[in-house]
């Protein structure tokens, strides 16, 4: 039963690996299988399709922080300094993004990332409940946009941002989005 594990745990990381350097489209079941030293057929037998492959590969869990719990004038900060060490420190999340270009498995799992995870993180900093799915959204367009242009697309002038300069220019936004005031049309 151990082994069975291990098994399914390299086809997982060969997966988020290929997945995040290839795209959904590009990323075969063969080049997995050969990444973690198996035959192709090991890698149908667990998972049955490379959708099935990916949805499992794809899993992500953010460990967002008690944002209740940071100080309210720093929060934006600190959830993109969050953001940004997720971003770094695991393969998955930049798989899940280039695969959401294209593949609609992906914009579901990405979709479902924001409403479990960090809506419930972000909702209890609202005043205004009802803002609550807009502050999320907000925040998503900023921190999705962000990883796309860092990490997928890679434009220089993003690259070149270290830590502190990321968190500088988008921290304010987003705490403006998570606790600020509601801007009236008009």
């Amino acid at each position: 039963m151990r082994q069975k594990g291990k098994t399914k745990g390299r086809i997982l990381a060969a997966a988020r690996k290929h997945f995040a350097a290839s795209g959904y489209e590009r990323a075969t079941i063969r080049a997995v299988a050969a990444e973690a030293g198996i035959d192709p057929a090991l890698v149908m037998r667990y998972f049955g399709n490379k959708e099935k492959l990916f949805a499992a590969a794809a899993e992500f869990d953010l460990r967002l922080p008690d944002l209740t719990a940071v100080p309210r004038g720093t929060v934006g900060s600190v959830l993109v300094g969050h953001f940004l060490d997720r971003w770094e420190s695991d393969d998955s999340l930049q798989a899940l993004l280039r695969a959401a270009v294209s593949h609609r498995v992906a914009v579901a799992r990405l979709r479902a990332i924001f409403a479990t995870q960090v809506m419930p993180a972000v909702a209890p900093l609202c005043k205004d409940r009802a803002t609550a799915a807009t502050r999320v959204g907000l925040v998503a367009t900023q921190m999705l946009g962000m990883a796309l242009c860092r990490y997928v697309l890679r434009l220089p002038p993003v690259v070149a941002l270290d830590r502190a300069a990321v968190i500088e220019w988008l921290g304010p936004t987003i705490q403006h989005y998570l606790i600020g005031a509601k801007r009236l049309s008009g």
